[in-house]
């Protein structure tokens, strides 16, 4: 049991040097779109093709956890809002060495997932504009959003602000079309009614089990509202919000949008992979321009997520520093920003898409692997952490419990067999297999650094 001076409680230099620049209808965005990630997108259509119609259950299983996951994290952020979120919440309940393991692999993650999304917007300009190399978009996004991320957090709230908003209107538009097209009263269709559906389990047990799998990483990034809640106006009021409606918007944006999806499109159209799901369904409408539109809205997405991923890896980065668990350098404020961790975050994600050209078959691929299951090691810290600072809440601060989570204990211990049986079937797969091995190693690597930390400090 960590000692009360090591037990996470950010130091006076933390919350206190940020700004306080986002607003509250920044928080507000950002929690609305920031659901609405480039993996839904871009990855759904591998899971569609795997599960079939049944990728609508994979979803809502899918869903519900993430929901019993934000609402754990909920919990803790409202009681005690920090940049390191869920880090600084592990080492407050479990002890340091549990705040570095959680913090740097999480860092690792947003690092490497800017530079993949940095490509996959590449990809997509340069097909408009044949001949440009992707390196000078990527380079090119990478100096934006730095910038972006160099200069005032409200500039970061703004660009998410109005990032959000496209992405909110374009789904929810896709949303409206659908329904009204299977309803048989949108002009110039004929409703599909329940023809695309019949084979419900296309490829059994196996397919589905594909697709719960791509759909529980398709949800990550929704722990970035809990990070940014630090630096709003109303840290408390932020998170209990987005937390509150969480369970709506993953309904709404994430099963209805599958659920459309497989009633439109027949599940095996090779359109669903190729073009992605949400332009074979625009397209199946014979709406003209639209699946071009929506490519403007997966570049969107993919630029949105660069965004946030610089700004969350920065803030997780300094959240650390603060706390004594990295480089001092990193935890330098200038201007209310912790620009040297921003500029680090930058390189990192660059590096990942200049291995990506140089080492795509074994260093970028090893890099893929490793990172490729620490959403889930991520969510098994916030559950245990929940699970330890609630009973200390009660005790200690009741005051503070604004947000609770749901049938405690009892929902807590049954988002962390939920999470044991994602690690099961991935160990099952032999794609999925290599990457839970490779983030294992890596997170008994940091949680040995970590501990071996622990015990020197403890020693001073």
């Amino acid at each position: 049991m960590p000692s009360s001076t090591t037990t996470g409680t950010p130091t006076s230099t933390d919350e206190a040097s940020l700004s306080h620049g986002l607003k509250q209808r920044h928080l507000s965005m950002i929690a609305l779109g920031g659901v609405i990630g480039a993996g839904l997108f871009v990855g759904s259509g591998a899971g569609i093709a795997a599960a079939g119609p049944s990728i609508v259950i994979a979803y809502a299983l899918s869903g519900l956890l993430v929901m019993l996951v934000m609402r754990m994290l909920g919990e803790m952020s409202a009681a005690y809002p920090s940049s390191g979120s869920f880090s600084a919440h592990a080492e407050r309940a479990i002890g340091p060495w549990a705040g570095f393991t959680a913090g740097w692999s999480f860092w690792v993650l947003l690092c490497t997932a800017v530079g993949l999304e940095g490509i996959g917007a590449a990809k997509i300009v340069s097909g408009w504009l044949p001949g440009t190399p992707e390196w000078a978009w990527v380079a090119l996004f990478m100096v934006v959003f730095c910038g972006t991320n160099l200069a005032a957090v409200k500039n970061f709230g703004e660009f998410e602000f109005w990032f959000a908003a496209l992405k909110v209107g374009a789904i929810t538009l896709f949303l409206v079309l659908g329904v009204l097209a299977i309803l048989g009263i949108l002009p110039g269709t004929d409703s599909p009614g329940t023809s695309h559906l019949t084979d419900f389990l296309p490829n059994g047990g196996e397919g589905l089990v594909i697709g719960l799998l791509a759909s529980v990483f398709a949800y990550g990034g929704l722990e970035t509202v809990t990070i940014a809640a630090a630096e709003s106006e109303n840290p408390v009021k932020g998170v209990a919000s987005a937390v509150r409606t969480a369970m709506w918007r993953i309904a709404l944006f994430y099963v209805g949008s599958m659920a459309v999806i497989v009633t439109l499109v027949p599940w095996d159209s090779k359109e669903v992979v190729e073009k992605g799901p949400y332009v074979a369904a625009l397209d199946e409408l014979g709406i003209p321009g639209a699946g071009q539109l929506m490519n403007v809205v997966v570049l969107v997405a993919l630029l949105s997520a660069m965004n946030a991923n610089i700004y969350g890896a920065s803030r997780i980065a300094y959240s650390l520093v603060d706390r004594g668990q990295g480089p001092r350098v990193l935890g330098r404020i200038s201007g209310g920003v912790p620009r040297i961790a921003v500029l680090a975050s930058s390189v990192f994600g660059f590096l990942c898409v200049l291995l990506s050209y140089w080492r795509p078959n074994d260093v970028f691929s090893w890099l893929l692997n490793m990172i490729g299951a620490v959403i889930l090691v991520v969510w098994i810290f916030i559950a245990v952490s929940q699970l330890r600072l609630r009973r200390r809440l009660e005790r200690e601060a009741p005051e503070k419990l604004v947000v609770r989570m749901w049938a405690f204990p009892w929902l807590t211990w049954v988002a962390l067999a939920g999470m044991a049986a994602v690690f099961v079937l991935m160990a099952r797969q032999p794609d999925t297999r290599v990457q839970l091995y490779s983030t294992g190693g890596m997170t008994l690597a940091l949680a040995a650094v970590g501990y071996a930390w622990q015990k020197a400090r403890a020693r001073q």
